[in-house]
């Protein structure tokens, strides 16, 4: 029996669901964590592979959260709304600014498979043979492998927490056979963890990775209902370049509507017609300049 098959449904809009001995235990020992981290990780596994969880989605809107985080790291004011405007309000020969760049850096990262030269287009202040030495760095088991990334680019960069927490996501990605980042182990950390070293980092990448595997597993489940919703309604859409516009809401976290594939008017007109419908929410609160996404 798989750890899916203890709390399973049928049902299109629920996908299976963690088991509770996972959500709710409490562990101390390396020992313990460490099974309760790859029994999340392992529940994860099956989850997102299930067709209908928008993986590109989930995988968009969970970098946004680990650059977020990232900003927490930093002691930087900016949350989710700001990145998501630093990065989709940003202009031909505009600069991202600080907190744009971490943002961009995540986006790339989970946007292709994971090689040299993807994370090389995500990190572009790293070199190619510098991200080949550092990934290279973990061996073994998935979690501890990506712990031992980390606190390799931790000591020898210490400010470098974006390269470090990337890359110990994308060794965790081919511990586990995935060919494309799913950022975890930013958004389960505390500042403190990344000061730790040796077994107590371990540890600390154990809980992070079931806190955030539990809570990825939540938004997949939130993101499925959504998509299924989207394309349900889709049919309904008349404008030429519906389909195109569609295919994009259910790939990335936000689109501004001037990046959709119809005039500027259309476009508007599109998006409001699909908030009207419950498919698309509004993301910024504004008259202006508005995101959108599921």
């Amino acid at each position: 029996m798989t750890f899916a098959q203890s709390d399973h449904t049928s049902d299109l809009d629920t996908l299976p669901r963690m088991p509770v001995w996972v959500t709710s235990a409490r562990a101390e020992t390396l020992e313990d964590v460490a099974f309760l981290s790859g029994a999340a990780l392992n529940h994860l596994h099956l989850v997102v592979g299930r067709e209908e969880v928008p993986q590109a989605l989930l995988r968009d809107r969970l970098a946004l959260r680990a650059a977020e985080t990232c900003m927490v790291f930093s002691g930087r004011p900016e949350r989710a709304g700001e990145l998501r405007d630093a990065v989709h309000l940003l202009r031909p020969g505009d600069l991202p600014g600080p907190a744009g760049e971490t943002y961009l850096a995540w986006w790339r990262a989970v946007e292709r498979s994971v090689s040299i030269k993807a994370l090389g287009r995500a990190l572009t202040s790293l070199e190619p043979g510098q991200i080949a030495t550092w990934l290279d760095a973990g061996q073994g088991a998935p979690v501890g492998r990506a712990a031992r990334v980390l606190e390799v680019v931790l000591t020898e960069a210490p400010r470098g927490e974006v390269p470090a927490l990337i890359l110990a996501d994308a060794a965790l990605a081919q511990a586990l056979g995935w060919d494309q980042i799913v950022p975890l182990l930013a958004a389960g950390l505390k500042r403190a963890d990344l000061r730790k070293r040796g077994e107590d980092l371990r540890i600390a990448c154990h809980r992070a990775l079931t806190f955030s595997a539990i809570e990825a597993v939540r938004l997949a489940a939130d993101l499925a209902r959504r998509a299924a919703h989207l394309k349900a309604v889709a049919p309904k859409l008349r404008a030429k370049g519906a389909a195109e516009a569609v295919a994009m809401f259910l790939t990335r976290d936000a689109v501004a509507p001037a990046a959709l594939p119809l005039p500027d008017r259309a476009a508007r007109r599109l998006c409001d017609r699909l908030v009207d419908l419950g498919a698309l929410r509004e993301l910024t609160g504004r008259d202006t300049f508005r995101l959108y996404g599921v």
